[in-house]
């Protein structure tokens, strides 16, 4: 399971914010394979395999921001948790909102992590790394 590649799933409706995380991947030779979508709507079609879109590759890492349009985060992490064939999926908050009880709830989703991605310095970049080095040395769940 070592040598498969992780596939990224980056959900976020920020042009801006999608843009650093590519640019985070690039400054620190991360070659994954990663996908965009704007909502919660459209990654879940993503993940399914559904309403035209090609079904993101397992194993994957869904990179989650809060605040979107159409279906949030929260609201992703709900639906997806009740999905038998997506809850194991891992799955990163990275937002804006520092709100307790954001973080709350998305810890109560079962998610790997929580990380605000505007902090001052090299800490987006370095949260880019960790997550790398996470996804290299854990076992992802079939």
């Amino acid at each position: 399971m070592k040598d498969t590649t992780v596939t990224v799933l980056l959900v976020d409706d920020d042009k801006v914010d999608t843009m650093a995380v590519r640019r985070s991947f690039l400054a620190l030779n991360i070659a994954n394979p990663v996908i965009e979508a704007r909502n919660g709507i459209e990654a879940l079609d993503r993940l399914r395999g559904v309403n035209g879109h090609e079904k993101v590759p397992r194993p994957c890492l869904v990179m989650l921001d809060l605040n979107m349009p159409r279906m949030g985060g929260i609201e992703f992490l709900e639906e997806m948790r009740g999905d038998p064939a997506l809850r194991r999926i891992l799955v990163f908050v990275m937002t804006t909102s520092a709100a307790a009880e954001d973080r709350m709830k998305a810890y109560n989703l079962n998610v790997a992590g929580y990380m605000l991605k505007h902090r001052p310095g090299q800490s987006f970049l370095k949260a880019i790394g960790m997550l790398q080095h996470f996804w290299r040395v854990i076992e992802f769940p079939e």
